[in-house]
């Protein structure tokens, strides 16, 4: 069994790119008769097949997966058939490995397959939330809204990302040279003054310099290990289902930034839910396809929650208002909607007030970064400085006296 990439024509004309598991150049050439394509073109890839995949299982900027989910989504605005629209994205796409993921994925709709089930092949480029997201799109037939959804958010993410990497870069440098000189001092500098202070009364501070000086001296290796052990093993808890909840319940209590974050997943949620719900997608199916698209594993087993209330027959609010994520306001405007049967557009306003709040809070947060990183430089400095100073005020005053 081999892979084989052809290039072949339609009925209608129209140039067609795609990809073949099968035995021989024969088997090729049948199924595509099948397909009632004509081939120019059939290649092995045989030879290329390793790189092929390295190609593949990379990672994408998100930068660029925004971009291809704007031009698809304005193809499909203008009547382009789904896959005509792949193909143009194949052609006009920059990135390599984007475009060997886009070929892939072409080939699968050719073959018959949803665009969901092609995205779900490549877990390592299109998240959960994105497939649950175009699923629902597909459903509820409002992909085009859905693919302009994903793409405004990663929009926005990447501008936020912007953001903060600009917001920290000068509190960064601060801290790389701050940590320098402090081991420098400990190394070269702090030594020097423990002869001399030997015979002075040593404060708190100082004590613990020169025990600290002595570690880094005497026991750098073992510091090395062990902060590179610590790394390894909370990098492997993190990537567990408990370690990824005990860090989202850390990050929720985290002033201001945890609130935000809070917010992002309650806003992906109303927009979701309330857009399935206005293109006609029933509550519990919503619910099911919804949860997956937070991002939040705490809100999306709310969520799962709310769906079997209402599978009993209750409302949507009571759950959501008794798992403590949702503020008390949008519990009540939920409630209200549920009783008004108007609860589609109420979740959509929801999602377009509670975006705009957050945007002020994200903003507020990244403010706040960089003065607390400046104060962490100056404790540190002031710890050395006093750890110095002190004795040798204590010792010029004794000399004085006398």
């Amino acid at each position: 069994m081999g892979e084989f990439e052809y290039t072949a024509k339609s009925a209608q004309g129209q140039t067609v790119i795609g990809t073949l598991n099968a035995d021989s150049e024969a088997t090729v050439l049948r199924v595509l008769e099948e397909k009632e394509l004509f081939p120019t073109v059939i290649r092995s890839l045989a030879g290329g097949a390793e790189q092929r995949q390295k190609r593949l299982k990379g990672r994408v900027p998100s930068r660029e997966l925004g971009i291809m989910y704007s031009q698809l989504a304005d193809l499909l605005g203008s009547g382009v058939p789904l896959l005509r629209a792949l193909r143009s994205l194949v052609k006009s796409t920059v990135n390599a490995r984007l475009r060997e993921v886009l070929k892939e994925i072409q080939g699968s709709v050719a073959d018959g397959k949803s665009l969901t089930e092609a995205l779900r092949q490549h877990p390592q480029v299109f998240s959960p939330l994105h497939i649950a997201m175009v699923q629902a799109g597909e459903r509820a037939s409002f992909l085009e809204q859905v693919l302009r959804s994903i793409a405004e958010f990663l929009e926005r993410l990447d501008e936020l990302r912007s953001k903060v990497t600009g917001a920290m870069i000068y509190p960064a440098l601060l801290t790389v040279v701050g940590v320098v000189v402090m081991l420098g001092a400990m190394i070269f500098f702090v030594p020097r003054f423990e002869p001399l202070l030997s015979g002075v009364h040593q404060t708190t501070p100082t004590r613990l310099l020169f025990a600290f000086s002595h570690v880094v001296r005497g026991y750098w290796y073992l510091l090395v290990l062990g902060l590179g052990g610590g790394a390894a093993f909370l990098w492997s808890g993190l990537n567990s289902e408990a370690g990824r909840r005990w860090l989202e319940r850390w990050r929720f209590k985290v002033p201001v930034v945890g609130s935000a974050l809070r917010m992002v997943a309650i806003t992906r949620f109303c927009r979701i839910l309330g857009t399935m719900l206005a293109n006609g997608v029933p509550l519990l199916q919503a619910l099911s396809i919804s949860k997956d698209s937070t991002g939040s594993p705490m809100l999306a087993d709310q969520v799962a929650s709310a769906a079997e209330n209402v599978r009993a027959g209750r409302p949507l609010s009571e759950p959501l208002a008794a798992g403590g994520m949702f503020p008390e306001q949008i519990v009540a405007m939920i409630s209200v909607a549920e009783e008004s049967n108007q609860l589609e557009k109420v979740l959509v306003h929801i999602a377009d007030t509670v975006e705009r709040r957050t945007n002020r809070q994200v903003d507020q947060a990244v403010r706040l970064v960089e003065p607390l990183i400046l104060c962490g430089v100056a404790a540190a400095v002031g710890f050395l400085a006093m750890g110095l100073l002190l004795p040798i005020f204590t010792m010029a005053s004794t000399l004085s006296a006398k």
